[in-house]
């Protein structure tokens, strides 16, 4: 049969429901996923779109007439499958969600046994090209069975053991779920501790009436940020569409950046847990090692991805993971990602110093002065391997390496230059040691890859 090839991305599926993605392909994967991973019980799991439960219906339907087993775990937040299929011992798990994409896309991201991702380098190019051969095997003789399951309270105990709930102080804390998943999670969570909440979004709703749940983009965050100036809140919680990743804004109604947020969550693991290691992306803030260092830690520079980054962390037994785009992973939460984690350690963290998360980033602010990813379209995907030469011919005399595009280092500056999965972008992020020489050396990589 034919599905748009184009669906399917580097982590995840993902397109415009019902043009891209709809019925027939999410039955289609269904099947492709079972046969790909020869799994005899997967799980299941949907967000809060409007289309999720037509297309988990379907996917279901797809991977039953292969003869798996379905676990159904209803509506869910992302972390939360991940957090089933490991705990159940399942084949591997698919939950049906366009993450922080508008109210319009829909997708799935699929996991193998132990919440291990399939990527387009590992699974997702299988299983779109089976399909598209029309390879899927004949249906099974004995259909699979479906059992509906709730993990919701099991989970939300499991979040609570990375934490001592008896320290967290009453802080005055403003929460937006973004009418998305983190309206289900989040009142579990909270209801357990001392501090006085004000709650913007939980009303789950798949049309996002108020705004889009994706925090990365500022607009999206209007209203958590007005609300914690107005109500003089020490900090601020966020989560997007299927609420595996969340961020943060201190009580000046600054958005913090992934990379200050990796540098707290390993402060809070590394107080707890002396000469453990972390693991930080290739574009992060040197406040990561900087931080890991200064507490006997050690700190291991990774590529971007999170099937890379599982990978890192097994092999290392790393402690914690965090990627700049809030995705951030434990190693006693199966080695996955989860969106709740952080916000208990960053609160438990603030109540241990006895500081608000504006105190608390202080030192880094006067210390690391970031540019935040900057994106550059070139005209087509021919172009990149070219600027990346010209960019490397141009630094030849900076520290060079190419784990993930190319990264340069000086003393008192450094920079990554990596190419789009999907897309003819360069993505620029640089940190230098002065808010002026940042400023400086971020214009003048900009114009060398505009040129």
């Amino acid at each position: 049969m034919h599905i748009d090839p184009d669906i399917f991305k580097a982590y995840d599926v993902r397109g415009v429901y019902p043009g891209e993605v709809n019925e027939d392909a999410a039955r289609a994967i269904g099947g492709a996923f079972v046969a790909y991973l020869r799994a005899t019980r997967i799980g299941v799991g949907r967000d809060m779109r409007l289309s999720s439960p037509a297309l988990s219906a379907a996917f279901i339907d797809g991977a039953t007439a292969q003869g798996a087993d379905v676990v159904d775990y209803g509506m869910i937040s992302t972390d939360m499958l991940y957090f089933a299929v490991a705990r159940d011992g399942v084949d591997g798990g698919g939950q049906v969600t366009a993450s922080h994409n508008p109210k319009q896309y829909n997708g799935m991201k699929l996991v193998r046994r132990e919440a291990l991702p399939l990527s387009g380098d590992e699974g997702l190019t299988e299983i779109r090209d089976m399909i598209a051969a029309d390879r899927l095997p004949a249906p099974a003789a004995r259909r699979g069975r479906v059992t509906t399951k709730s993990v919701l309270d099991a989970y939300v105990d499991h979040v609570m053991t990375f934490i001592d709930p008896a320290i967290i102080k009453p802080f005055n804390v403003v929460l937006d779920a973004g009418s998305g998943m983190g309206g289900l999670v989040a009142p579990k969570l909270f209801d357990r501790l001392p501090c006085r909440t004000t709650r913007l979004c939980f009303e789950i709703d798949g049309r996002f009436p108020n705004h889009e749940a994706n925090p990365l983009i500022e607009e999206n965050r209007r209203d958590i940020v007005e609300r914690v100036v107005a109500e003089k809140a020490d900090v601020g919680i966020a989560w997007d569409g299927d609420a595996d990743r969340c961020f943060f804004v201190d009580g000046t109604g600054a958005f913090v950046s992934g990379d200050f947020v990796t540098a707290l969550l390993s402060e809070a693991f590394l107080l707890k847990n002396h000469g453990a290691t972390v693991v930080y992306d290739l574009r992060a803030s040197y406040a990561v090692k900087d931080t890991a260092a200064r507490l006997g830690g050690t700190a291991l520079m990774n590529r971007v991805g999170h099937a890379f980054f599982k990978k890192r962390m097994r092999e290392s037994n790393a402690i914690f993971g965090g990627e700049v785009t809030g995705h951030y992973y434990f190693r006693e939460n199966f080695f996955a990602d989860n969106g709740f984690i952080p916000a208990l350690l960053i609160l438990e963290l603030m109540s241990k110093k006895g500081q608000s998360l504006h105190e608390l980033l202080r030192p880094l602010n006067a210390k690391y002065f970031i540019s935040g990813e900057i994106n550059t379209k070139l005209a087509s995907m021919d172009l990149v391997p070219a600027k990346l030469a010209q960019i490397a011919a141009r630094y030849k005399d900076g520290h060079q390496y190419t784990m993930d595009g190319i990264s340069v280092e000086y003393p008192d500056w450094h920079f990554n230059v990596r190419p789009s999965n999907t897309e003819p972008l360069l993505r620029l992020n640089l940190e230098a040691t002065t808010a002026d020489q940042m400023a400086a050396k971020r214009d003048e990589v900009i114009a060398l890859i505009r040129s």
